[in-house]
């Protein structure tokens, strides 16, 4: 007489991003001497949590391009405008992942597809800080982590820049990318 094994389920779990305690921030480099930070103050999505195997859970996101901030009024404005990010008519940020690896220089490696601009790119986010789920005070479970990637700003379309007199750019190609996200159990 034969056993058949039922397949074991795998467990998915769902977390959605608590957009209270998650920020997506940027460094460029201006006039080619520091840095200028800012952020997205509005960030959404889930994750989709494969237990068993990390590597097939999968991850979205989506940033109100409207709600950036590097703390000066007219630089924000411009951010804003047709020369970069054309949040009216390029609302939203999105990024959906299309492959998580465990690569040997981070925690994870999640790859994945970020538009802006309209335009769609594939990025690799290295994740670390992925923290054991918690129970917290309101009887929730949350987990977090940080993740960083780096793009050139004119690959999304992004090409606006201005010449300085002493040669050189004012707006940096390179874009530093930097999320640290909190979520919690759907």
């Amino acid at each position: 007489m034969s056993t058949v094994t039922a397949p074991q389920a795998t467990a998915v779990t769902t977390w959605n991003i608590d957009p209270v305690h998650s920020t997506a921030q940027f460094k460029v480099k201006h006039m080619m001497i520091s840095n200028v930070k800012g952020e997205f103050t509005t960030i959404t999505g889930k994750l989709e949590l494969n237990e068993a195997d990390i590597t097939k859970s999968r991850v979205e996101a989506s940033i109100d391009a409207a709600t950036i901030s590097t703390r000066e009024a007219q630089r924000d404005a411009h951010l804003k405008s047709a020369d970069f990010l054309d949040v009216e008519k390029f609302p939203v940020l999105t990024f959906k992942s299309t492959r998580v690896s465990k690569e040997g220089r981070v925690e994870l490696a999640v790859e994945g597809d970020l538009a802006i601009h309209g335009v769609t790119r594939n990025v690799v986010f290295d994740v670390e800080g992925l923290s054991a789920p918690m129970k917290d005070p309101w009887g929730g479970t949350r987990m977090g982590l940080s993740a960083t990637t780096k793009i050139n700003r004119k690959d999304f379309g992004l090409t606006w820049n201005a010449a300085l007199e002493t040669g050189g750019i004012v707006v940096g190609e390179e874009v530093t990318i930097t999320v640290d996200v909190e979520f919690i159990k759907a």
